[in-house]
C-alpha cells in the first residue's frame, strides 16, 4: 500500500545506522584531547594528544646493586677471554652482567637457558659455541658506539639493551625484509602497498619504509628548490609516497604528529623546523648504521628459529632489525627520558687494548642521574669511513643551521 511504513522495515534501519556509527567516526579518536603550541601562531605547528590513550612510560628495572666505585681488579685479568669491557673492574663487570641478564633473559627461560646459560655454557664460560653470546658482543659494542658516538641523538641519556629488549630475547619491535609481492593480475597486484597497515597509518602508503630507508641510505628528501624539472632532483610522486609512508612510521614510533619536528608552513626548510628535526636526522642515520654494520652481519649467526621457537630470522633470512619504535615504542622519549647508564657507565665507553687508564670517577658522580661523557672514556675506536662521513655530514648541517637557531 502506498504511504504505508512497516514498523519492522524502520526499526532495522534505525538499529542499522546506529551499527554503522562507529564506521563513520572510524578515523576520528572520540574523548578527550589536549593541544600544546610548539611553535608560532599561523602554520598549525601543535600536538594534539588524546588523553584516552596516554599511558606511563614503562619503568625501567632497577639496578642489581648500586656501584659504588669503578676501582679495583681489572676484570681482563681474571677473564683474559674478554673482547670487550676488559679494562673495568671485576665489581663492575659482574654489576653489568647481573643487569643485562635482567633486561634479556625471559622471566619464563626454562633452567637450560635462564640467567647466565642464556649465553653461556657454565662448565666454559669462555666458549662461544652458544650464537647468544656472539649476538650480545655485537650488541654491546652497538650499544657502545651509540652511547659514545651518537649523542646528537640520544644525548645524555643514552640507551640500554633494556631500551630495546625489556625483558624479551627478542625486542617486541622489529622487522626484516619483505618478498617481492606476487602478481595475481592487474586488480591483485599490490606493490606493497594499496592494502590497510597500521605502520602508516592505514594509508595506501607504502608499508615498507624500514627495508626502503633504514638499511640503506636511500634519499628521504623529495622536494625541491625549483618549479621546473632539472637534474638536481629526480624525485618523482612514488618517491614522495615512500618518503611519507617513512614520516608515518617514525609518528607513530614517537606517537607524535608531523608539528613536533616540521613547520607545515614550508616541512623542507630547516631553519624554520624545531630542533626535533635534527634530532630526527641524526636518528634516522643511527638505525641505519645500527642495522648495517651491527645487526645485518649476524646473518649466519642466528638460527632461523630460538629455544623459544620464536623467529630469529625473516623470510628472506636476514636477521630481525630496528626501528624507531623498537626503543621509543610510542615515546617521543624511550622509557620517558630515563638513563640507566648510572649503575652502568661502561656502557658509554669504547676501550682498545693499547688505551691508557681513565682517570679516577667519583664516586658521587657514579651515582649521579647523568653521568658526564668522556670522564671514564680512554680512547675511541673509530666505527669506520662510512660511520665517519655521516657524523661529518650531521656537523655541517648543524653548524649551517647555527645561525638561524640563535
Amino acid at each position: 500500500m502506498t504511504g504505508h511504513r512497516n514498523p519492522i522495515v524502520q526499526r532495522a534501519v534505525a538499529l542499522g545506522a546506529i551499527a554503522a556509527l562507529p564506521l563513520t567516526l572510524a578515523a576520528c579518536e572520540i574523548g578527550p584531547k589536549q593541544s600544546q603550541q610548539l611553535g608560532p601562531r599561523g602554520p598549525a605547528m601543535e600536538q594534539v594528544t588524546n588523553l584516552n590513550l596516554v599511558k606511563p612510560a614503562a619503568a625501567p628495572p632497577a639496578s642489581a646493586y648500586a656501584l659504588t666505585s669503578r676501582d679495583g681488579q681489572k676484570a681482563r685479568e681474571v677473564y683474559p677471554e674478554l673482547q670487550v669491557l676488559g679494562d673495568i673492574s671485576v665489581d663492575e663487570f659482574g654489576l653489568l652482567m647481573a643487569n643485562m641478564t635482567a633486561w634479556v633473559v625471559p622471566a619464563d627461560a626454562p633452567p637450560e637457558q635462564a640467567g647466565c646459560n642464556y649465553c653461556h655454557n657454565p662448565e666454559n664460560m669462555a666458549s662461544y659455541e652458544k650464537y647468544t653470546k656472539s649476538v650480545s658482543l655485537n650488541m654491546l659494542k652497538m650499544t657502545q658506539n651509540i652511547n659514545v658516538n651518537w649523542q646528537s641523538h640520544v644525548k645524555e641519556t643514552g640507551v640500554s639493551c633494556y631500551t630495546c629488549h625489556r625483558g624479551k630475547g627478542v625486542p617486541q619491535y622489529n622487522w626484516s625484509l619483505k618478498p617481492d609481492p606476487v602478481s595475481s593480475g592487474m586488480a591483485g597486484y599490490r606493490p606493497n602497498q594499496n592494502e590497510p597497515s597500521a605502520v602508516v597509518g592505514y594509508a595506501s602508503l607504502p608499508n615498507d619504509p624500514n627495508g626502503s630507508f633504514l638499511l640503506n641510505p636511500r634519499e628521504i628528501r623529495v622536494n625541491s628548490d625549483q618549479i621546473h624539472p632539472s637534474d638536481m632532483n629526480t624525485s618523482g610522486t612514488k618517491d614522495a609516497e615512500h618518503t611519507y609512508g617513512l614520516m608515518m612510521r617514525i609518528s607513530g614510533a614517537l606517537g607524535v604528529n608531523c608539528t613536533f619536528c616540521h613547520n607545515s608552513q614550508n616541512f623542507g626548510e630547516w631553519s624554520h623546523s624545531r630542533v626535533q628535526k635534527m634530532t630526527a636526522w641524526y636518528g634516522i642515520r643511527m638505525v641505519r648504521q645500527m642495522n648495517s654494520d651491527y645487526i645485518q652481519p649476524l646473518a649466519t649467526v642466528f638460527p632461523a628459529k630460538g629455544w623459544d621457537d620464536q623467529a630469529r630470522l625473516g623470510p628472506l633470512g636476514d636477521p630481525l632489525k630496528v626501528n624507531c619504535q623498537t626503543c621509543h615504542q610510542g615515546y617521543n622519549k624511550p622509557l620517558g627520558g630515563v638513563s640507566m647508564l648510572a649503575d652502568n657507565p661502561s656502557l658509554r665507553e669504547i676501550w682498545r687494548a693499547d688505551a691508557p687508564a681513565p682517570a679516577p670517577v667519583a664516586v658521587a658522580a657514579v651515582g649521579a642521574a647523568r653521568t658526564t661523557n668522556g670522564v671514564a672514556v680512554a680512547k675511541l675506536v673509530a666505527t669506520g669511513a662510512a660511520a665517519q662521513a655521516v657524523v661529518g655530514k650531521a656537523d655541517a648541517v648543524r653548524s649551517a643551521m647555527a645561525p638561524a637557531t640563535n
